[in-house]
């Protein structure tokens, strides 16, 4: 049997990947950061932050879950939403346990039920996770949604959470973990993540945008690292394109004066330079592809398979 035993105990290791499912903002790169300890998923309160599988690890002596965070259920429309909704079907098929995520403090309504559907669908083992019950003051009203979730489907648990606050977060790792197959690591135990560093600054680029231009810009920027040179061990230069899809699009990404652009580039460098743990130079440069949510190639190039 391919299992090692804990340090403390004769218990066998367990390992799997374990998919993160829901709607837009229901919370799952929040839960996934919250997870691994690391930030890895870009995070905005605005539906759609998630445009590929990340694969966040986390390691413990009694196993290692490996998570697949997906981009929130939706109607695909352009070829760029094809393909996140493609990449919600490939994590349900090469995944040991689905983890749906609710906002727990909105109303049950068809995107719900539709998700819901997608995870009955998949026959996998599952767990309902309740987000967001920071936002609850009663939280008697978890209960009339607990009971419709119950009798909906067999779940193997059902845990309310904050993955903001971090509320239940232990529980629910060692529910996971419950649920796992008998296995060896999957990845090294200093790992936390598949994605390149050029990839972890783009999203980080890109959440800074999403957060800095409020509800100014919709949902056409995209980010991609060009280039990535470690100039020192403690020095790294970084250019990153920020793609829109029309002139005034660029116009209110770079703002007044070009404010708007330096707020989102020294936001990026702190966080990128933590992540890095030495100094960076950021440089981004903010460029127009018409529909570029429609042209494969451009798709390709950042990563959006």
């Amino acid at each position: 049997m391919t299992t090692k035993e804990t340090a403390n105990s004769s218990a066998p290791f367990h390992a799997g990947y374990v998919a993160l499912i829901g709607r837009p903002n229901a919370g799952k790169s929040t839960l996934l950061n919250r997870l691994v300890g690391e930030k890895i998923a870009a995070v905005s309160n605005k539906p759609q932050t998630t445009r590929f599988k990340i694969l966040g690890i986390v390691t413990r002596p009694e196993g290692q879950i490996v998570l697949v965070d997906t981009p929130g259920v939706h109607k695909p429309g352009y070829e760029l939403n094809r393909r996140m909704m493609a990449a919600v079907h490939d994590a349900l098929l090469g995944v040991d346990l689905v983890c749906l995520i609710r906002d727990a403090s909105t109303p049950t309504g068809n995107g719900d039920r539709f998700v819901l559907d997608l995870v009955k669908q998949s026959t996998l083992p599952s767990l309902l996770l309740l987000n967001k019950i920071d936002r609850l003051k009663d939280k008697e009203k978890l209960l009339p949604l607990i009971d419709w979730y119950r009798t909906e489907h067999e779940w193997k648990a059902i845990i309310p959470i904050s993955a903001l606050k971090g509320d239940q977060i232990e529980q629910l790792l060692q529910e996971m973990l419950k649920h796992l197959p008998e296995s060896e690591a999957l990845f090294g135990e200093d790992e936390f993540t598949d994605q390149p560093l050029r990839a972890l600054a783009a999203e980080i680029v890109r959440e800074k945008i999403l957060q800095t231009t409020g509800a100014e810009i919709p949902y056409v920027t995209a980010v991609v690292t060009e280039a990535w040179e470690e100039v020192r061990d403690d020095f790294t230069r970084i250019h990153c394109v920020i793609f829109v899809e029309r002139e005034s699009q660029k116009r209110i990404v770079i703002g007044h004066g070009a404010q708007q652009l330096k707020q989102v580039g020294m936001r990026a460098r702190r966080e990128i330079e933590k992540l890095l743990g030495h100094r960076c130079h950021l440089q981004l440069f903010v460029k127009v592809e018409a529909d570029w949510r429609e042209r494969e190639h451009l798709l390709n190039e950042m990563g959006i398979k």
